[in-house]
């Protein structure tokens, strides 16, 4: 199934569905990084979240950059989703693996740790980006950015991810995010009956196997409560905007004595992009020319 993000309302626009599949983007950025399977799992549910978030942004252009640092062996993790479909991320320490955890999951919680924060930053396009930071609950990744939904943009909300990895690759990621609307947010009734629902799931990569598609997901959820599926099927994609050209700009930003050093101890430089694990390097011709526009430039 192509990796895709459809949306839809329910309840008379009182709750806004959006679901993504993620599963070739996520199985790009486990080669990419050589990810283990927490790994691709913490990886996978980070970046399909981003996605979520990022459907709701309205200016072209918009991002959402979404950074977990816990006090687990993974480390960090930060991920950068777009309006425009796209998205990048890495961790910190991609070769962990654990043991499975006391459901005989993968344990994503307990690779990132539930001591730490949970940072969001919103850049709508245009003005100051708007950023918050919350506590972990649980490392999840789902839980916590649930949790950031709740206490920093008060919007009652259910987020659903999941990534189904195994020796081959991985074989189904995605998820699906259920938020009632403000018009809709004092219903009480509403939200525990939509609290209800997801908590029916038993969870999201086993409908995808199953082979249900995301229609089919939202109908299950909100059929009975006037769904409204939107035609727009818009693509998902792993995409990382680095070149060639910026690594020559970010070389440049080092200075001439960096440069000279560069030449001399190591006859030239190599740089690796941290979003895409993509390789760059700069011959000595090429540290030459930037040392000479310095010189120029000063």
């Amino acid at each position: 199934m192509v990796d895709q993000l459809i949306r839809a309302t329910a309840a008379d626009g009182g709750i806004r569905a959006v679901g993504v599949i993620t599963t070739r983007l996520t199985e790009e950025a486990r080669q990419r990084h050589g990810l283990s399977y927490v790994a691709t799992a913490a990886l996978g549910r980070t970046l399909s979240s981003g996605l979520l978030l990022a459907s709701s942004m309205k200016r072209p252009g918009s991002r959402v950059n979404i950074r977990f640092k816990g006090n687990g062996p993974l480390g960090g993790i930060l991920v950068d989703a777009g309006l425009d479909g796209t998205v990048r991320g890495y961790v910190d320490n991609p070769e962990i693996e654990l043991p499975p955890n006391a459901i005989g999951k993968l344990d994503v919680g307990g690779a990132v740790g539930n001591d730490g924060y949970l940072y969001i930053v919103r850049d709508v396009g245009y003005g100051y980006p708007y950023s918050s930071t919350v506590e972990l609950i649980s490392g999840e990744i789902g839980d916590d950015i649930a949790h950031y939904l709740v206490t920093s943009e008060q919007t009652p909300s259910a987020l659903v991810v999941g990534v189904f990895v195994e020796a081959a690759g991985v074989q189904a990621s995605g998820g699906i995010l259920l938020q009632v609307m403000p018009k809709a947010a004092t219903d009480e009734e509403l939200v525990a009956l939509l609290e209800s629902r997801v908590a029916s799931l038993s969870g999201f990569t086993p409908l995808l196997q199953a082979g249900k598609s995301l229609p089919d997901i939202f109908e299950q959820l909100l059929g009975d409560m006037g769904l409204n599926i939107l035609p727009e099927r818009q693509l998902v994609r792993f995409h990382c905007g680095c070149s060639h050209q910026r690594m020559l700009g970010a070389l440049k930003l080092l200075g001439e004595d960096e440069l000279l050093d560069m030449i001399e101890k190591d006859d030239g430089a190599e740089a690796v992009c941290h979003f895409c694990g993509e390789v760059y390097t700069a011959s000595r011709d090429q540290l030459t020319e930037l040392i000479g526009t310095l010189q120029a430039e000063s």
